[in-house]
């Protein structure tokens, strides 16, 4: 698929980005190539294959689930300048 400048002018503006009229022919031949590649990925027979998250058939080590730190929510709490019903109560910033 071969996209002229009109159209890489037209996927910039809804990109938000400026590109240089220099580099325009560019970018068309640039993302031409890529969306010739989706093409061909496109014809590829993926009939009873199962997707998979990653290529190695791997298990991740996970950690035990442990508390490591005690609550000390009460003691911070001591500490703040207001407080009221276990909450923080801060100025209001928004109106």
């Amino acid at each position: 698929m071969a996209l002229n400048t009109q159209e890489v002018e037209k996927i910039a503006a809804l990109a938000a980005i400026e590109i240089r009229e220099e580099e325009k022919p560019v970018y068309a031949e640039q993302l031409s190539k890529v969306l010739d590649l989706f093409a061909q990925m496109e014809v590829v027979d993926t009939d009873g294959i199962e997707p998979m998250a990653h290529p190695l058939e791997m298990a991740q080590r996970l950690r035990e689930d442990e508390v490591s730190e005690h609550d000390q929510h009460e003691k911070f709490q001591k500490l703040a300048p207001k407080v009221e019903a276990g909450l923080y109560l801060v100025p209001q910033v928004i109106e």
